[in-house]
């Protein structure tokens, strides 16, 4: 069992930076691959960037390759999304995600479990 908590959403401006960040419980944490999904209104939960257990490998949405970083700290139990140049259009609930193997999915149904979310809004 993991539990996924997500901080560090906020009201910005565009061209501004976040940094989201995800706390997880559980001994097993390195064993999880991890990702950030977001829901805007009106839109589905879509994939925004993952990695592997290691850290040593990501993948990231064609939306926010160049402008958002993810990043592990498996000695924390945590999960870092680095994000700059935020847009208006990053507007939404950022979710952290765990899923039980090593490898990325961008698909949501592959992943175990989920955090509660953290808004993030861009204004422009």
């Amino acid at each position: 069992q993991v539990q996924l908590v997500e901080s560090g959403g906020g009201l910005v401006q565009a061209g501004d930076s976040l940094r989201l960040t995800c706390a997880a419980s559980g001994r097993t944490f390195s064993a999880y691959a991890l990702g950030w999904f977001r829901l805007a209104p009106g839109t589905e939960r879509e994939f925004v960037a993952g990695i592997i257990t290691s850290g040593g490998s990501a993948n990231y949405a064609d939306s926010v390759k160049g402008r958002f970083a993810i990043s592990r700290d498996n000695a924390k139990n945590t999960v870092y999304l680095q994000m700059d140049s935020l847009k208006p259009e990053d507007t939404a609930v950022y979710y952290c995600a765990a899923r039980r193997w090593a490898g990325i999915s961008t698909h949501r149904n592959d992943y175990d479990y989920w955090g509660q979310g953290t808004q993030v809004t861009v204004s422009s």
